[in-house]
Formats: structure tokens, C-alpha cells, sequence
């Protein structure tokens, strides 16, 4: 090479070096900047597509974030959770209110987020769901989606007996005995699976005794031999020591005490708005269904509602927390959660949200926002499983046989000893 040609060449050379230079420091500066929250979840087809389209949406407001879902079936979840929240935990993780957390909190392995609702005012605009939330004062995760229990109630069973819709449980047990005279199970349930039972017994509790008393008593710290749990079966054998409920309810499945309140041989259903397909699959319709709340026992008790409330958690271990927290304020918003809950059929937690016109999820909507005692979880998932199973089986039994009612408080008793020692 000559020399000119040489001399000629290095100012080029220089310059394409610097180039090379500026667009690698670029290059690597865009990729320092992007910025990943790992995701563990255990969503069906219908929620998954939901949260994708969610996630999407916040990806799109905020680019130098990616967000990774890793999607689990339910079950293998349950063990999944234990193993990654103590080992290689993500950034964001689905789980449960209520009593379901507490086991994950009181251990450390979830993230205090009380500065994401002081921040953002969540204490008002997802009010319903805060003592859900709330463990030692502070707040654990943010809720996205519930679906309201109530009594669901067939209109022309209603006219048959010529009563009214009541709003006291005494108003109700007046009506069970007309019910009961037309010919007409006042209450219909299927207890074979157990869990139906449960939700009639979460009701009587909260509504004689209240919401902190019965979170209380799933938490193991009340004794299930206590005169105020007396008194809640004391209530609960007003409907069955006179035979106002189904019969055979223990050798039927849900859907079968459905299709009695489809037919009008039942007036009443206590179960949880994922029912209401199966009354219209079976020819019910907004004018032959009705929806109630639980009647009031005792007017001294603040209402609380049953509705099983889905959540989203920082694990303690997540390395990615201030994206995660941003997260957790925008799936708290009232829009995300509007869009979110359109596509899964349920209910936003908040307050400023809007659902469609379906009756039955514009009455829970009300409900629970307004909702002043507290949100139970269901007894199966405010209770230890083992608790819950032993539990729901003296519910069954004394469905069945109310006189022995001493005797199954004494078992429940004696497994509380045993399970939460």
C-alpha cells in the first residue's frame, strides 16, 4: 500500500470506528435501560387472554418494560408458589385475599405494598376489598377481580307462595314456612361436594357474629365450642330442624339443586354468581331470576359478603420491585380493571369502574362496593384445607342431623387443637 493511499485512509478509518463506537454505546444503553418483570400466574383460556391484552396495554405506556408471564395450570401452581417464592421468586405473583395470604405474609415472603395505596388512594377506590387485603395494618398485594354470593331466587316460586323478597332472616324464615306449605323447598343446595354448605354457613356467621369474628374463627383463634359459634347454628337450625331445605341436598352435585330452582320445586339458592349460566342454560331469564343479599340476623353487624377475591403479590425475593410496583398501580386502576372484568364476566374491585348491563353483575357490583363489614374469601380458602374439609363435613351432617350439633362442634373443636397448633 503506498503511503498516500495510507494517510489518505486514516481519517476514515477514524470515523468509522467512532461510528461503530457511538452505535454500540447506543446499542447498549437501550438494552441497560429495557427492563423485565417476571410474571408467575395460573390463569384459564378466558383470564390468560385478558392479562395478556393488559399487559400489553402496559407495555405499550411504558416501553423500556417487558413483561414475562409464565402460566401454570391451578393445581401444579399451589406446589409451584411454595417452591418459587423461597427459591427463585419472580417479580409479580397471582394468588388469593383474605386468610390465603397470610400464611406467605406472616413467613416474609410477600412485599409490604402499603406505599402503592397511600400512593394511588387505594384505601377509597378499592375500599370493599381492604380489610382483605390488610394484615398487621399494612397491605399485601392488589386485587383485581371478585364475583359476588348472595341468594339467587326463582320470581314465579315468589308469586306461587305469595311472599315477598325479604330483608331480614326472620322475614326469611316466615316465608320458608309458606314455601313449605305450597309445596315448595324454601331452600335448595347440593352438599355432596361439600363447599355449597359452606357458603350458607359463612353467611350466617358473618351476618350473627360479623366479619372479624369469622375470619377469626378460620384463622383458628376462636374455639369452635364458643357460644357465639352456638349461636350461629341456633340460627342455621331455623332452616333445617323444620325441613326447609332439599331433602336428599347431600347426594346432590350444584348444578342438580340448580335445576330445582329452574323448575320452581325451590324458591331459594344461596351460591355465588358463576351460577347464573346454569339457571339461564336451564331456561331462566332475568324475568323469572332474582338476586338478594344475605338477610340481616343481627342489625348491629356490619354486612359483609362472600366473594373469592384474585389478587397479585411482590414476592420478598423479586429483583425488580419498583417496575413491579408500577405494575401493581396500573392493574389497580378503574379502566384496566373494567376491561379486565369484561372479558372475565366478573366484577372490578374498583369503585370507579363500570360492568355491562347484566343485571345480576350490576347488583353485585353494588353490593360489594358498598360493602361496609369486609370481604370473606369462602370458608375453603379463609380455613386451612384440612380445617376446611373436617369443617365442611360437620356442616353437611348437621344439615342433616341438626341434633347432633354438640357433638360435631366438639370434632370441629378438637381438630382446630390439632391443626393450627
Amino acid at each position: 500500500m503506498q503511503r498516500e493511499d495510507y494517510q489518505a485512509m486514516k481519517p476514515i478509518s477514524k470515523s468509522a470506528m467512532l461510528g461503530i463506537a457511538t452505535a454500540a454505546l447506543m446499542s447498549s444503553t437501550a438494552i441497560a435501560q429495557q427492563r423485565t418483570l417476571n410474571y408467575y400466574a395460573d390463569f384459564d383460556p378466558a383470564p390468560l387472554a385478558a392479562f395478556e391484552a393488559a399487559i400489553a396495554d402496559f407495555e405499550a405506556a411504558n416501553p423500556d418494560i417487558d413483561v414475562v408471564l409464565q402460566n401454570f395450570d391451578h393445581e401444579g401452581y399451589k406446589t409451584a408458589i411454595r417452591n418459587f417464592l423461597t427459591a427463585d421468586a419472580p417479580d409479580l405473583a397471582n394468588w388469593y385475599a383474605g386468610n390465603r395470604m397470610a400464611p406467605f405474609v406472616n413467613s416474609g415472603q410477600f412485599m409490604d405494598i402499603s406505599d402503592v395505596w397511600a400512593e394511588n388512594g387505594l384505601d377509597k377506590s378499592l375500599g370493599s376489598a381492604l380489610a382483605s387485603m390488610t394484615i398487621d395494618g399494612k397491605q399485601w398485594g392488589i386485587p383485581y377481580t371478585y364475583y359476588q354470593w348472595g341468594i339467587y331466587y326463582n320470581k314465579d316460586a315468589y308469586k306461587k307462595a305469595g311472599v315477598e323478597v325479604p330483608a331480614t332472616w326472620d322475614e326469611f324464615i316466615s316465608n320458608c314456612a309458606k314455601f313449605k306449605a305450597a309445596g315448595i323447598d324454601c331452600v335448595t343446595t347440593g352438599t355432596k361436594a361439600l363447599w355449597p354448605g359452606a357458603g350458607i354457613f359463612d353467611y350466617l356467621n358473618m351476618r350473627t357474629n360479623g366479619y372479624e369474628f369469622h375470619m377469626d374463627l378460620t384463622a383458628g383463634k376462636v374455639a369452635w365450642t364458643d357460644d357465639r359459634v352456638k349461636a350461629t347454628f341456633a340460627e342455621w337450625a331455623k332452616l333445617v330442624e323444620p325441613g326447609y331445605v332439599t331433602a336428599n341436598h347431600a347426594a346432590l352435585e350444584w348444578q342438580d339443586a340448580a335445576s330445582l330452582l329452574v323448575q320452581g320445586k325451590a324458591a331459594n339458592y344461596v351460591m355465588g354468581n358463576f351460577a347464573v349460566a346454569v339457571f339461564k342454560d336451564g331456561g331462566m331469564t332475568n324475568d323469572t331470576l332474582g338476586f338478594m343479599p344475605f338477610p340481616t340476623i343481627n342489625p348491629d353487624v356490619p354486612r359483609a359478603e362472600e366473594a373469592p377475591t384474585d389478587t397479585v403479590h411482590i414476592p420478598a425475593g423479586a429483583k425488580n420491585v419498583a417496575d413491579a410496583k408500577k405494575f401493581l398501580a396500573y392493574l389497580a386502576t378503574a379502566d384496566v380493571q373494567t376491561k379486565l372484568n369484561e372479558a372475565l364476566g366478573q366484577l372490578p374491585i374498583n369503585s370507579g369502574s363500570s360492568v355491562g348491563d347484566d343485571p345480576f353483575l350490576q347488583a353485585g357490583f353494588k353490593l360489594l362496593s358498598t360493602t361496609p363489614g369486609g370481604i370473606a374469601q369462602f370458608f375453603d380458602r379463609d380455613a386451612p384445607a384440612e380445617m376446611a374439609k373436617i369443617g365442611m363435613e360437620g356442616f353437611q351432617e348437621f344439615m342433616v342431623k341438626p341434633d347432633k350439633v354438640d357433638s360435631i362442634l366438639a370434632r370441629l373443636e378438637k381438630a382446630r387443637q390439632r391443626i393450627y397448633k
